[in-house]
């Protein structure tokens, strides 16, 4: 009963946000390349034209989405302090915005981009996956993210694992689990890049049109991306030291499937995700006082 119950919320969660949509062939390719065409110039016009940004290690981006170990996929991490991190991040010049076939795929706020069918069907062909918030680490939708790691190729996604906008300037939040566990649970390990960046939250500030955001981006803002270097994972080792982590009867448990064929239970899973989300958060904090130093000279 329970699982049929659940097959019938799977089922209709993938009408609700149009999975079919976001199919590489789907009608021949064509709305996902115009999609791409529209946001990419969207993106060049108001990250390289129309405000003015720096990136620093952009070459390291550039050859990882362009020229990686053919089956290897690419997961890049970044800060959040925008509606508009995505796509205008990758606005740049000498970026290739509007390639449909080499752009991320990137996990969006259901509630936020999924509103309606029309929405649904645009940020579907712009390759985005939806995020349940508080519907956990083994949400359907997570499943789907982890779906895209497993297909190989050049595929590429992108997360924020903040899990929400902080357009303070204060220390990178403590991470959510989400990008630990497609990191653990993916076929190949990816590639884990990490990026920062500064200037988005003056661009699309979320409390500046009569305590709302502004009616179209702003202009003339500076804005910093530091491009970090590959965030390297002995995941051997990692899941051998989870494997032996005590376990206390006491700790709730919220009864997550095991890792196969590791064997993980829920205990070394949580372990495991916060020793690596503590690594990434560690590594985006230094890049974030670097891009601050940087803008200090």
């Amino acid at each position: 009963m329970e699982a049929s119950a659940e097959a019938g919320a799977a089922a209709a969660a993938a009408a609700r946000t149009l999975r079919w949509a976001g199919r590489a062939g789907h009608l021949g390719g064509l709305p996902r390349a115009a999609v791409f065409a529209a946001v990419g110039a969207f993106a060049k016009a108001y990250a390289s034209l129309l405000n003015t940004t720096t990136v620093h290690n952009a070459d390291a981006l550039l050859r990882l989405v362009s020229s990686r170990a053919p089956g290897t996929p690419l997961l890049t991490v970044s800060n959040h302090m925008s509606t508009l991190d995505d796509p205008l991040m990758w606005g740049f010049k000498g970026f290739p915005t509007s390639d449909a076939k080499l752009g991320r795929w990137v996990l969006t706020a259901e509630d936020i981009c999924f509103k309606n069918a029309v929405m649904s069907y645009m940020f579907r062909l712009g390759k985005c996956i939806p995020i349940t918030r508080g519907g956990g680490i083994y949400q359907e939708h997570m499943n789907e993210a982890l779906d895209v790691l497993r297909n190989g190729g050049w595929v590429w996604l992108h997360t924020f694992p903040e899990g929400k906008i902080v357009q303070d300037d204060q220390p990178i939040r403590r991470l959510k689990w989400g990008t630990a566990s497609l990191i653990v649970r993916a076929p190949i390990t990816p590639i884990v890049l990490p990026i920062v960046h500064s200037g988005f939250e003056k661009v699309m500030p979320e409390k500046s049109f009569f305590g709302r955001r502004p009616p179209v981006p702003l202009c003339s803002k500076k804005i910093d991306i530091i491009v970090g270097e590959p965030i390297e994972f002995d995941m051997p080792s990692l899941k051998q030291e989870a494997s032996m982590v005590p376990h206390d009867s006491s700790s709730e448990q919220k009864g997550w499937p095991p890792i196969t064929p590791d064997g993980l239970d829920e205990v070394a899973q949580r372990w495991l995700y916060q020793k690596m989300s503590d690594k990434v958060q560690s590594v985006m904090e230094r890049l974030r006082k670097t891009v601050i130093n940087l803008k200090q000279h």
